[in-house]
This record gives C-alpha cells, structure tokens and sequence, in this order.
C-alpha cells in the first residue's frame, strides 16, 4: 500500500482487519493527500481533520478489542448535499450555512458499517449542471487533465476518488450527477433504484428523481459502498427488496442479450454524439459481443419524457432555494430555475408524476426484449473548466443538454444504471458507457459491469500525480 493514493476500499477494510495498518495511518494519509492536492483539485468543501481523526483512533480501539463491520476504520468522504452531524450542508451555495444537528439517513448507515468521513465534497449549486465550479467554492477539476471538468454535480467526489484521495466516495444523482463525473474521470458509478440508499431527511429528493449513490475505482468498491450506505429511514416511501451488491460482483451474469442505444432521447434542442465517443462505446460493445453476449442497436421508446423530468427538477430546486440562508447570494440560474419550479410545482408536478406508470410500460418494454442497455453516459469527453460557467441560463441549459443527454431519463424512471470506463480520448480525458435495467436490476447490472472490469482492467489505470505531490512507485 501507498502512502501518496487511497488503497481500495475492499483491501483497505482487509488490511484494518489484519492488523496491517490502523485506522489513524489511513486516515492521516487522505488527511495528507487532501491538503496536498486541495489547492489544484479542490475537491473539498468540508475537510473533517479532527473529527476524523477522532473516529478513526475509535475504530481502532474497536478493532482492537475484535470488533468487526464492513468499513470499520475505512476514510470515505460524502457529497455536500448530505447531512454530516456537526457539519454545514451548503449543497454548492453561498452563504453562511448552520451546522446540522444529525447525520442523513446514509450517513448514519456509513457510520454504522464503522466508515470514518473525513469531508464533505464539492458539487455545482444545488446539484444543477454537470460541472462542480461557483463563486461558493471556486473550480473543481479533473485530476486526468486539470484544465477540464470532473463533471457534476458529484464531480468533488469523483475527483476524490479518481485521484486517490479516498478510496471511494458517495455522492447523488439526480440527471446523472453520478454516472456523467463517473465517467469523466474513469470511475465506476453506481445510480441505484430510486429508494435503494435512504435520502432522508428528504423523503423524496426532487421529487423522486435524485438518489445517492457510490463512486469508486472498482466495481467491487463501488458494490461494497452500495450495501454499507444502502437501507431505509422507517419514514421512507420508497422501500426496494434488499440486495447484496458486493455478492452480485462475484457472479458470472451469464449470457445477456444486450441493447446497444446511441440515439439521444428527444429535448428539442440540438446535440450530437461525439465521434470519439461514440467509437469508445461501440468498443465496449464489441468487447460485450466477443464475452459471448448478443448484442445488437436497438433504443427505448423515450417519447416526450422530458416533459415527466422538469417540474420535478425545478419544483426540487424551489425546495431547496427555501432552505437558503440568503438566496440572494445565489447563482442567477438558481433564482430563474426557481421561479419556474414554483409555477410548476403545483398541477404540472402532479401530472407528471402520474405520468411515471405509463414511462414505466413504454420505456420498460425494451426489456421485453433485452436484459440490459448500453449507452453512451454522456454525448461529449468532459468540457474545459469555465465553458458553461458564465452562460446565461438558457444558454446553460443547452450547454448541459449537448453534453449530458443520456443520464437523465432513468432518473424519471427510478431504475438502475451503472457508469462503466469505456476509455480515454485526445488529452487523455476519460469517457464512459452506461449500464441500464429495470426496477432492482442493481445485482445483475453490476455482474456485468464486474465481467467487464476483469476483460477491461480499467482499475490498473491512474492519473499522473499532480505537481507537488508524490509519484506512485
């Protein structure tokens, strides 16, 4: 193990277990690689120095004394629209927010797996745009190439990671704020099923459309982060059957018959596949073809299904704007998205909510057919730092849409995906391919995904150390 990058989650729980290393050395050396890399990074809003400090020599009197849990002793960090007792939640925002009293619902599970959270990461305002960069905290960046995006709006947690700040990373994804860094930083990023891992204090984030869920290096880190984080607060509407993820990595997933989908669903407003990305996806297709999988193009019956995805967005975003200690700090796209939520958030948020069963049996019957759908994650490699950050807000919009028109749909629909690397393109800036099922279709998504990684070895593959810190031997 290396002092100067985070072992991975997995190994670094069994070495805690074994005895090979404490709880306060791990911690102390993502302490030391945050603070060596947070001035060009700046992947943290939250840096928790004392207090994980703190956790850490507790978990290590606890494995002491024979204690054993999933992550007993493991620095993890958690996205900064989650609750940390102790800790402000800004979400991105300006402004002077309180510390919050109690731990998120999967905060809490984290802890109760004996995960040490050493910060809290950056994400874009209110989790909006797939770029993490505002006034608030400055520009977050890609520890791949530096001068482009991570991504957004968990783009703080996957630069953590991709780095190897942390072993792994949780973050949300509410249009794709996990799958688009994810793959923007060659990353495994897992969106579960809508209620897999608990939002609470929000019952329904975004009105249904955002989850949390886990960003890491390998499937099995990323599976293992999925079952500690993954239950429900007993308030919950949303209560899926149970599943062991970091089983589900072991498991051959047999032959699948594959749905390749590169058209983008419809938004009115221009976008395109980029070449280069396109080529990488159908790569991975390939690959899947030669694993012994069918695979042949074939799309989901997407329809109008924008029109189910923006009052939720923006009537969430006029939630939050509420919880603002001063919403007159706020980006001006902020106010504008939402004034619209407000409009919408009465009757069109009510429509389409109702309109999520009929998606359900339209986009639904591709599985029918198929087991799974492969599709870009986004439409374009990861843009420069500061390309959409001064647009206006429409301008912003389309921006976003040309970019990221992929993600977004399984948000409507509450159901699975899970960003796979599918590679680097000019600059050596990584791109990826999604894996999307139907309702708890978590187990088998992440065996295929597990099936890749052992073909692909994505995870022998890191960024070259930034200036000033050290190099991997």
């Amino acid at each position: 193990m290396t002092a100067d990058r985070s072992e991975g989650l997995a190994e670094a729980a069994r070495a805690l277990a074994a005895g090979e290393v404490s709880a306060r050395e791990l911690t102390e050396r993502a302490l030391a690689r945050i603070r060596a890399t947070q001035p060009v990074l700046n992947a943290f809003r939250v840096v928790r120095a004392e207090a994980a400090l703190a956790e850490a020599d507790a978990a290590d009197r606890q494995l002491a004394a024979g204690v054993r849990a999933p992550l007993l002793g493991v620095p993890v960090a958690v996205k900064d629209d989650t609750d940390v007792a102790g800790e402000p939640t800004a979400f991105g925002c300006p402004g002077d927010f309180p510390p919050t009293a109690r731990d998120a619902e999967a905060v809490h599970r984290l802890r109760a797996a004996g995960a040490v959270i050493v910060g809290k990461t950056n994400t874009s305002e209110l989790g909006q745009w797939p770029f993490t960069e505002g006034p608030a905290f400055g520009d977050t960046r890609n520890p791949w190439n530096t001068g482009h995006t991570p991504g957004g709006s968990s783009g703080g947690s996957a630069a953590a990671v991709a780095a190897g700040l942390v072993p792994a990373a949780l973050g949300s994804d509410g249009a794709g704020s996990v799958r688009i860094p994810a793959a923007w930083t060659h990353l495994v990023g897992i969106k579960p099923q809508r209620g897999r891992i608990s939002t609470w204090p929000w019952p329904e984030a975004f009105n249904g459309i955002t989850v949390n869920g886990p960003l890491a290096r390998t499937v099995a880190d990323a599976a293992l982060l999925l079952d500690a984080a993954g239950g429900n607060h007993e308030d919950d509407p949303h209560r899926p059957p149970p599943i062991r993820a970091a089983e589900a990595a072991t498991r051959e997933p047999g032959k699948l018959r594959i749905a390749l989908s590169l058209r983008t669903p419809f938004t009115g407003t221009p976008k395109r596949l980029h070449p280069l990305v396109r080529t990488k996806v159908v790569d991975l297709a390939n690959r899947l073809a030669a694993l012994g999988h069918d695979v042949e193009e074939a799309d989901p019956r997407y329809g109008q299904i924008g029109l189910a995805f923006v009052p939720r967005a923006t009537a969430g975003i006029a939630d939050w704007v509420r919880q603002v200690p001063d919403p007159s700090l706020l980006d001006p796209r902020t106010k504008e998205a939402a004034r619209l939520g407000r409009l919408l958030g009465g009757a069109p948020l009510r429509l389409s909510r109702r309109a999520e069963a009929t998606l359900h049996r339209r986009v639904g019957a591709v599985f029918d057919t198929y087991d799974v759908v492969l599709a870009p994650t986004t439409a374009t490699p990861p843009p420069p730092v500061g390309t959409l950050a001064k647009l206006n807000g429409w301008r912003t919009d389309q921006a976003m849409i040309a970019a990221c028109p992929y993600a977004w749909p399984w948000n409507v629909l509450g159901w699975p995906g899970v960003n796979v690397p599918a590679g680097r393109v000019a600059g050596g800036l990584p791109v990826g391919a999604q894996l999307l099922g139907p309702e708890g279709g978590e187990p088998l998504l992440i065996s295929l995904a597990a099936q890749l990684e052992d073909d692909r070895r994505w995870h022998r593959y890191w960024p070259e150390p930034l200036a000033g810190t050290p190099a991997t031997p």
